[in-house]
C-alpha cells in the first residue's frame, strides 16, 4: 500500500516494500486507495518495479487509485507499460 502524500522526500518509505515486491513469486498488487498525492518519483519507482517484474514474467497491478491519481497514471502512460495493469473503474471525468 502506498498512502498519503508521496514524493521524493518520502521515497525512503517505499524502498522496503519495493524490495519485498521484487522477491514475490506472483504478480504484485499495489493498493493506491489511500494515496492522496504523488509526484514523479512515485511514478518512476512504480515504472522501475514494473520493468523488473516483467523481466521475471510477472505483472504490477495498481488498484484502487483515486480519480486524480488514476488520471496522473494515465497521463504519463504508466498504465501502458507492458507489465502494468490499472485495476478498478475508470474515473468519472476524462
Amino acid at each position: 500500500m502506498i498512502a498519503g502524500d508521496e514524493d521524493r522526500a518520502t521515497s525512503g518509505r517505499r524502498r522496503r516494500p519495493i524490495s519485498v515486491a521484487l522477491r514475490a513469486t506472483r504478480d504484485v498488487i499495489v493498493d493506491l486507495s489511500d494515496l492522496t498525492f504523488a509526484d514523479s518519483s512515485v511514478i518512476v519507482d512504480l515504472a522501475c518495479l514494473a520493468q523488473r517484474l516483467r523481466a521475471q514474467g510477472r505483472t504490477l497491478w495498481l488498484a484502487g487509485a483515486q480519480p486524480h491519481i488514476r488520471c496522473l497514471i494515465e497521463s504519463v502512460g504508466l498504465d501502458r507499460l507492458p507489465a502494468v495493469r490499472l485495476a478498478g473503474p475508470a474515473p468519472a471525468f476524462s
